[in-house]
């Protein structure tokens, strides 16, 4: 693997935009021609760095962009972001008067919230375009529409929202909750979907329509393209990433991010000699070690170790000892006698041959690829590389 020297060589997260368009252009297919392309960057991007991505997503035809909170959504405009953002969480209403002066759309996902909204923005002078959130069994926010008969009433509050002085009703959507776990999750996602296309057709009735219907996340992107109406929002298969291990259209997809250190220092362990916090690891043998900085600071999990975790140097698994620290880790290097340090670790990504990927991760930590690349934190910068070579770089610390 060939030396990076443009960056401080100590640990960095590459980002591949090559991979970037080739995942837009597949996630751009399986959403199909009638479906416009909303992608969500919240959480920075799922840790690629929410304002190059949106850059690059924007260069790339995306039609809209998706954030979490107001925070994020400024972070895009501030930068220079034009397309249209919508914040899919909670805003203070007494932010109307910047939602609007940033063209920034916001969720309602009640009566008194919308009501509420209504009056920040006539007080601004304003006008807030909305999305109406539907709980079609999600259970987080939006207003319940889980049961045809039970949840009648959310038709009239719905079109009072919508009808609220200062506010533009631009869309409504809805968030499916086993869209990714493949024929076991069928059933519940035709029933919320069938929730939210009864209480659209309801408040058709009621003369109440929207710009934008959308539901489909990125698990329904690849496997429900009936529920893809006006929109999707596509998340983490946008970065080379599959939502599940049980999701059954599976285009063409390369991880986007790899995750790379260096050795710092590598030494012998004798026999007996323990490593790390605790003790938890004692040497039955002599061994080699390197030392690596990196540790759970930077986003890579102490509940890696112990328990199977490794990582690559020369193409070569090797296996964590003992506990990953706050700022660095030691790896045994027994296979590797002529190891030196300044050889780059590969603890994400591909190095020759082998591979470590964020599901490995995932796997070893008990989690989803979903955190493991969202953990990765501000100190670890990110190296994005186009045709081979360093484009720019993007670092939170200096």
């Amino acid at each position: 693997m060939k030396a990076m020297k443009e960056i401080l060589r100590r640990t960095w997260a590459e980002i591949d935009l090559d991979a970037l368009a080739a995942d837009f252009q597949a996630v751009q297919a399986c959403a199909g021609e009638g479906a416009q392309l909303c992608c969500v960057i919240k959480a920075d991007a799922y840790g690629h760095g929410a304002v190059r991505m949106a850059r690059e997503f924007e260069a790339l035809g995306a039609d809209w962009f998706a954030v979490s909170n107001m925070e994020e959504a400024l972070q895009l405009r501030n930068s220079g972001i034009k397309k249209p953002v919508l914040v899919l969480g909670f805003t203070p209403a007494e932010e109307a008067g910047a939602l609007a002066r940033f063209d920034i759309s916001q969720c309602v996902f009640s009566l008194d919230y919308a009501r509420e909204l209504s009056l920040y923005a006539q007080r601004a002078g304003a006008v807030v375009k909305t999305h109406i959130k539907v709980d079609t069994g999600m259970g987080r926010l939006g207003f319940c529409y889980q049961d045809f008969q039970r949840d009648s009433g959310a038709v009239a509050e719905i079109k009072e929202a919508c009808t609220l002085p200062g506010l533009y009703p631009q869309g409504a959507f809805t968030h499916f909750a086993s869209a990714d776990e493949g024929a076991g999750g069928d059933a519940f996602t035709m029933r919320q979907f069938g929730c939210f296309k009864e209480l659209l057709e309801a408040l058709l009735r009621e003369g109440v329509s929207f710009d934008l219907r959308h539901c489909a996340n990125s698990g329904a992107v690849l496997d429900y393209p009936l529920s893809h109406l006006d929109m999707v929002r596509a998340g983490v298969i946008l970065y080379g990433l599959y939502p599940s291990g049980e999701v059954r259209r599976r285009p063409a997809l390369k991880p986007v991010l790899s995750l790379r250190s260096v050795v710092s220092h590598v030494k012998t362990v004798y026999p007996g000699a323990t490593v790390s916090y605790g003790r938890d690891f004692t040497a039955d043998r002599e061994l080699r070690a390197a030392t690596i900085p990196v540790g759970y600071a930077d986003g890579y999990p102490r509940l890696l170790s112990p328990g199977g975790a490794q990582v690559l140097i020369r193409g070569v698994r090797c296996p964590i000892l003992g506990r990953i620290c706050m700022d660095q880790m030691v790896a045994d290097v027994s296979a590797l006698p002529s190891v030196k340090p300044g050889d780059i670790v590969t603890l994400i990504g591909r190095d020759g041959d082998s591979a470590v990927t964020a599901e490995d991760l995932a796997v070893w930590e008990g989690t989803i690829n979903y955190e493991v690349v969202c953990a990765l934190s501000k100190r670890v910068p990110r190296v994005y590389i186009k045709g081979g070579k360093i484009d720019s770089v993007y670092n939170q610390l200096v």
